[in-house]
């Protein structure tokens, strides 16, 4: 962990406690290439060094990925998913230019499976390549206006002080969203809906980087029929050129700070909170 996520972990924490709810640590480990169990060991010391508590047991996304899938089936019953066995540099290839690009950055997916031939999937599938599963997002978007008649599609955007307000979910900017991966039966916008819904989640908090995606999760709760949260995005920690604090940078994580004599008062002062 470090100094972003100290500051989500706080808030959420303190936004229970303030509540009157429970604080609940999620390990979204999906990734099961790249997880590891000291990994998640070093997250638990490092929320109890910050003076968390949180509620047992701890809910691994590992663990569940027949829940993801079966959420899945259920979008594939409505006729919402297909199979896409394009790679990224099949994407790249096929991008527009100038190319349109989602708001993650990425090339806009180019519909390069979307009409496929079942004999072209069969071959694929015989061929021992395991697809992707994306969404049609024309045919969710018209299953979800049927489902919402006149209620646009919005989400909950929640401020610091609980003041609410509802913000457009314009899904469709994502186009053909991977539901499911290639290397891992789930993704992460649909396990993070599934367990919010399975947990009884009523409040999101997270980085202001995510606010985008709940566009897309707001659609899979209505196309789902899941429970709505409200959701807060809170600030990113920034190094002073402007660069978030990321775990692809290497960043300075607590641990590290922790063993150069910094205490849970000086992480607080650092990201600029005041506890109560």
């Amino acid at each position: 962990m470090h100094a972003g996520h100290a500051l989500s972990a706080i808030l959420a924490h303190d936004m229970a406690r303030d509540l009157g709810g429970r604080f609940l640590v999620r390990i979204e480990d999906i990734d099961v290439a790249r997880a590891r169990p000291e990994f998640v060991d070093a997250i638990f010391e490092d929320l109890a060094w910050l003076g968390l508590t949180w509620e047992q047991p701890v809910l691994v996304q590992s663990q569940h990925f027949a829940d993801y899938l079966a959420a899945a089936d259920k979008l594939i019953a409505q006729g919402l998913l297909y199979p896409c066995f394009a790679s990224r540099a099949d994407l790249v290839a096929a991008a527009t230019r100038p190319a349109v690009a989602d708001p993650d950055g990425g090339p806009l997916y180019p519909s390069l499976w979307k009409n496929a031939s079942q004999q072209a999937v069969a071959e694929r599938i015989a061929r021992g390549e395991a697809p992707a599963l994306r969404l049609d997002m024309d045919a969710a978007m018209r299953v979800a206006h049927a489902k919402l008649g006149d209620t646009p599609l919005t989400f909950t955007e929640i401020d610091a002080d609980g003041h609410a307000l509802a913000i457009d979910a314009e899904p469709e900017r994502w186009g053909d969203a991977i539901i499911i991966r290639k290397d891992v039966p789930a993704s992460y916008n649909l396990a993070v809906v599934v367990d919010d819904a399975r947990q009884g989640v009523t409040h999101v908090t997270r980085g202001e980087d995510i606010l985008q995606a709940t566009g897309l999760q707001r659609l899979l709760q209505v196309l789902l029929d899941l429970p709505e949260p409200l959701y807060y995005h809170h600030r990113l920690i920034r190094w002073q050129d402007g660069r978030k604090l990321s775990k692809c940078n290497s960043d300075m994580g607590l641990r590290a700070l922790r063993a150069e004599g910094a205490t849970p008062s000086d992480i607080c002062q650092a990201i600029g909170l005041i506890r109560a």
